[in-house]
C-alpha cells in the first residue's frame, strides 16, 4: 500500500464499520433523546431532616403521589409544568399538614438543594394547602416533556412566587429543619 492511499483506506474501513453497527441496531440518537432518557432513569430526591418517614423517592415512587399541573412564567417564558405537590411529599414523609401544623411545628422549614449547590428555603406552612391557594410542586414535566439536563430531572416551581429565584433546578435533596430559638440578647 502506498501512503498517499492511507487516509482513503482508512475512511472506507470506518464507512464500513458505521455500516456494520448500523445494521446491528447500534444507530446514532439525538442528544436530546439521549438527554430525556438519562434525566427519566436518574430520578431521585431525598427526604430528611425532622420527619417521620425518610424517604428516597425515584420516578416509581413518585409516580404514585397525586400529580397536578400549575401555570407559571420563568423569565418571560410562560407554561405548564407538571409534577407532585411538596405537600404531598412532605405527608408521605410523615410531616404534620392542615390541622395538626401548629404550635412548635410552626418553626419547621424545608430547605431545597439542588446537585450545583444552590438552597432554597420555605417555612412549612407555605407549602400546606391549608395556607396556600396554589401549590408549590415538585415537577418532573414541563409543557407536557420531560425536564432536560439543565432544567431537571427535578425542579421546584412556585407560580405564585413574584420572582422565580426559589424555582430552583437539578433537586436532589428535600430536608425538614427546625428554627433555632431566639437568643434573648438581654442575657
Amino acid at each position: 500500500m502506498r501512503r498517499t492511499d492511507l487516509p482513503h483506506g482508512l475512511f472506507r474501513l470506518g464507512f464500513a464499520f458505521s455500516v456494520v453497527l448500523f445494521g446491528l441496531g447500534f444507530a446514532p440518537r439525538s442528544i436530546a433523546a439521549a438527554d430525556i432518557a438519562a434525566t427519566t432513569a436518574s430520578i431521585s430526591v431525598i427526604v430528611s431532616g425532622e420527619v417521620g418517614h425518610p424517604l428516597t423517592l425515584d420516578a416509581t415512587a413518585l409516580a404514585k403521589l397525586p400529580r397536578v399541573t400549575v401555570q407559571g412564567s420563568d423569565h418571560g417564558v410562560s407554561g405548564s409544568w407538571s409534577g407532585v405537590p411538596l405537600s404531598a411529599i412532605l405527608s408521605a414523609a410523615g410531616l404534620p399538614l392542615g390541622e395538626a401544623l401548629r404550635g412548635k411545628n410552626m418553626a419547621l422549614y424545608v430547605r431545597i438543594s439542588a446537585a450545583d449547590g444552590y438552597r432554597v428555603v420555605y417555612a412549612l406552612a407555605e407549602l400546606d394547602p391549608q395556607f396556600r391557594n396554589e401549590p408549590v410542586i415538585l415537577a418532573d414535566q414541563h409543557d407536557g416533556k420531560a425536564l432536560g439536563a439543565k432544567e431537571g430531572p427535578l425542579r421546584v416551581i412556585a407560580p405564585t412566587d413574584q420572582r422565580p429565584a426559589r424555582w430552583i433546578r437539578q433537586v436532589t435533596r428535600i430536608d425538614v429543619l427546625r428554627a433555632p430559638d431566639a437568643v434573648d440578647p438581654s442575657r
